[in-house]
């Protein structure tokens, strides 16, 4: 339980240290610290997928062929589903090229800012509560390391999103004490969404395969829908890149060490 009470922490302080740089920074992030940081997220995500969540899916399921496969792949599916379906009910913007989502809506865009970064954070707290809850049902195919190491990887990716809903939140004419509050305020849905996936796993244990893989596919619909075109759009497309290997190794390095 205190390894689960660790796991909630973290990515939550992640997002608390990155929305104080409002107190610290004056002006907007630089492009070019943005597409890094936007290709950092997209790294770590996609090795937090495949390493934490489809693997061990695929592990739990056992058999061969198609149906060693089959869990993984339709909580897959149903975890991209899932986000399409958030995406297109959720009034959004994209902050990366300015562009409004989902239905019509009366909102400021820097409140849109904000819907995108919970949106999210939805399928991150997924995460987190499904590997605890395979955790907690003692997997032999997800160990309290490997459940800690998606936490922390997922902290330190939080701590650029922090700074991006805040930052611009400052720069719309909010206070810094403001700015910061909503900053913090779109992280907490992480371990309201770890905490739900949790009561809701231990309750369906012989779908924990599919559960896997369905925040797994919300992740990564996240990544391609958002961040890789955050990091790459404009000039200087390189710096996605290099954030993108940065957040991959990163990534490597704690699993090595944390199992």
């Amino acid at each position: 339980m205190n390894g689960f009470i660790i796991g909630l922490t973290v990515p939550l302080l992640g997002t608390i240290l990155g929305a104080a740089c409002v107190y610290a920074l004056k002006d907007t992030i630089p492009p070019l610290a943005r597409k890094l940081f936007m290709g950092f997220t997209a790294g770590v995500m996609i090795a937090a997928a495949v390493w934490s969540l489809i693997i061990p899916s695929m592990e739990m399921t056992g058999g061969s062929g198609f149906r060693h496969v089959m869990p993984t792949t339709v909580g897959f599916i149903l975890g991209v589903a899932f986000l399409l379906l958030m995406d297109r009910l959720t009034p959004h913007r994209h902050g990366y090229d300015n562009s409004d989502e989902g239905p019509r809506s009366s909102l400021s865009r820097t409140w849109k800012l904000v819907l995108a970064i919970i949106l999210h954070n939805i399928p991150e707290g997924m995460a987190i509560g499904v590997a605890f809850a395979a955790v907690f049902e003692n997997s032999a195919w997800l160990s309290p390391a490997g459940a800690l190491a998606l936490s922390i990887g997922i902290a330190i990716q939080n701590f650029p999103e922090g700074a991006i809903v805040s930052i611009p939140l400052k720069d719309a004419g909010n206070s810094s004490h403001r700015s910061f509050a909503i900053g913090v305020a779109s992280g907490i849905v992480q371990p309201v969404a770890a905490i739900i996936t949790v009561l809701l796993a231990s309750a369906v244990v012989p779908i924990m395969p599919y559960l896997l893989a369905f925040a797994a596919g919300a992740m990564l619909y996240v990544v391609v829908e958002e961040l890789i075109p955050a990091s790459a759009e404009g000039p200087h497309s390189n710096h996605g890149p290099l954030g993108f290997a940065l957040g991959f190794i990163l990534m490597i390095v704690l699993d090595a060490l944390l199992n």
